[in-house]
Order: C-alpha cells, then structure tokens, then sequence
C-alpha cells in the first residue's frame, strides 16, 4: 500500500524539496567554495566558519515587526532561534589585505568578511525587481521599512531606515526619497534601496 508524502517533505538526496531554503543554500555553498578556495582549514575551523556564516544568513530582514514610523527594527530569522537579532564583534576590515600577510586567525575573518561582502551583495540585488522597464510598479510610499546598499558595512550590519518623503519627477514616479536612519537623514535614490514587504502587502 502506498503513502503520500506531505508536501515539502525532506528525503535522502532529494534537496530540490526544499524549493525557497535549498536555493539559499545552493548560493551559499557556492560562495563559500569561492571564498576558501585551496585553502584546507581543520573540522573545528570549519564549523566555527560555518556557524558565523549561519549567523550572516539569519540576521537577514524579512519584515517589519511593527508599522510604526519610529520602528526601525526589522523582524529576521534569528529571532525564531534565539528571540532577537544575531550580532556580530567588530573586527578590523582585512578584504584589501594580501592573504600572505594575515595570521591564521586573520585568515579565518577574511573568510567571513569576504563571504559577506558577496553573499549580501547577491541577496540584496535578488530582493530588488528588475521589471521595472517593463512593467509598471508600485511608487515607494512615505512609512516604508527599507534596507540601505551600503558595500562597505560590516558583517550582519544591514543599514535600515523609514522613508520620511519622496520626491517624484514629472511623470510621477518616485526616483529619490528621503530616509531617515538611527543617526542620520539623507537621500537616496531608489535603485539603492530594498523595500521590506509587509504582511497585508499584494
């Protein structure tokens, strides 16, 4: 007698299951490969990289936790596994130094800064819509949770503001708003912004 699978259900060599997840880790796996190379680290090396890698990815921002203005504070996976967001120390940036000149332990960092520099470069671009010369989109909106591009930030640092006003050209599309952050106001254009969806979004 045979048995139906609920949906979604995890077996042996079979990861195409699991659809949304297994594509991220799919673009993980391959930027890490990138990211070490020839290089051999020990069991304990790895896992201590593969646990700060995992951190990288859990501190992303899915969506607001509040519709509040003054709410800045998005809700990430991390907050399912330990009840808020995943931090990471401030470390000295090393991505421009020469890999022959680095300790063992200053390898290990570059490893982590330079997966993070390529994994939320990639992430970031696939949140964005590229239809934009095709079909027409919705006009960002004053209130809205975004993440700011910023190539430079630290691992797990995602920038974040609220849209304090927009500034729509002839036609009415809004190309350049203005944000407002935890230290600072500025403007930005859109195309370096990512709008975080809502729940009652469409």
């Amino acid at each position: 007698m045979s048995t139906r699978h609920p949906p979604y259900t995890l077996l042996p060599t079979s990861p195409h299951f699991g659809v949304l997840w297994e594509a991220a880790m799919k673009s993980c796996k391959y930027h890490l490969r990138r990211m070490i190379g020839t290089q051999i680290l020990t069991f304990e090396e790895m896992a201590t990289l593969v646990s700060r890698i995992e951190a990288i990815l859990n501190s992303r921002a899915i969506t607001p936790q509040s519709s509040s203005p003054l709410d800045l504070n998005p809700l990430t996976p991390g907050h399912f596994l330990v009840g808020g967001p995943l931090v990471t120390i401030a470390e000295p940036d090393l991505t421009t130094t020469p890999m022959n000149r680095l300790h063992r332990w200053q390898l290990f960092t570059l490893f982590h800064q330079s997966f993070w520099t390529r994994w939320a470069s990639e992430y970031l671009a696939s949140l964005q819509n590229r239809t934009k010369w095709i079909l027409s989109q919705l006009n960002i909106e004053v209130g809205d949770l975004v993440i700011v591009r910023c190539p430079n930030s630290p691992p797990a640092a995602w920038k974040l503001g609220r849209v304090e006003g927009t500034h729509p050209g002839d036609d009415g599309v809004v190309r350049v708003v203005t944000v407002r952050t935890t230290d600072e106001m500025f403007k930005r254009p859109v195309v370096k912004l990512v709008v975080l969806s809502t729940s009652d979004a469409p």
